[in-house]
């Protein structure tokens, strides 16, 4: 099931799926901005801004999870492209298992008796 336009994934899942995600977009090799918020806006994530993603992207760089390439336009400026590196790599698989454990438990938890979690 995905997002409709008209019922927007709320903001804070959005926010706290993007980094996955834009790791999880690099996976196949590198990639420029406008091209990895395309892919997760294909993919039904929702709708991101550059000035959401970019900062991120910078984050990464920071962390050493990706390598920036300035590559030149075929016809217009040239592009900054993003790929991963092993630490990122790495990084990648351990979030995807911890965001696949989590989601797991929250779904469980949603499926569970209406009155399960409540104190009484």
């Amino acid at each position: 099931m995905s997002s409709s336009p008209e019922e927007p994934w709320p903001g804070d899942w959005n926010r706290a799926s993007l980094g996955l995600c834009a790791l999880q977009a690099l996976q196949g090799g590198p990639s420029y901005g406008y091209a990895i918020i395309t892919a997760l806006e294909e993919a039904g994530l929702g709708t991101f801004k550059g000035g959401t993603l970019y900062p991120l992207l910078t984050r990464f760089e920071k962390a050493g999870w990706v390598e920036v390439e300035w590559r030149a336009g075929e016809s217009g400026p040239g592009r900054k492209y993003f790929s991963l590196t092993t630490p990122g790599r790495t990084e990648l698989g351990h979030q995807r298992q911890q965001w696949l454990s989590f989601t797991q438990s929250t779904t469980a938890f949603l499926a569970a008796a209406p009155d399960r979690g409540v104190l009484q």
